[in-house]
């Protein structure tokens, strides 16, 4: 499985920009979709995820309400849709594709294949 993410870019604070994630491999469908970010100097962060089915989507506290995730299995693609963006969302933000079919992991360990990551930053 191999997962291509796309969308980053320069952004001014209040800003939209969506992310997308495509996955090679006829398994996608079967399995949860997890959005994370690294902003420099900190660890990576759980910002998103969502069941295969897309009835699922938890929300890191500091994006709710203004981030939605959304699949699409006939195109093996997941979104991550950002609003209402501020300078704190800078990071680099990862998909990747979990090792469970069922519920919506939210640690990094719990996924197993990573795409290489896109660039946001929102300037004040």
């Amino acid at each position: 499985v191999q997962l291509q993410a796309s969308g980053g870019g320069l952004v001014q604070a209040g800003g939209s920009l969506r992310l997308s994630c495509i996955a090679s491999g006829r398994t996608f469908s079967t399995y949860a979709v997890g959005w994370f970010r690294q902003a420099p100097g900190k660890e990576r962060e759980f910002v998103a995820a969502i069941t295969r089915s897309g009835g699922i989507t938890p929300y890191a506290d500091s994006v709710k309400g203004r981030f939605t995730i959304l699949r699409d299995n006939t195109k093996n693609t997941v979104y991550l849709q950002m609003n209402s963006l501020k300078p704190e969302d800078t990071a680099v933000y990862y998909c990747a594709q979990s090792y469970f079919s069922g519920g919506v992991p939210r640690r990094i360990y719990e996924y197993e294949y990573w795409g290489q990551g896109t660039l946001v930053t929102v300037s004040s």
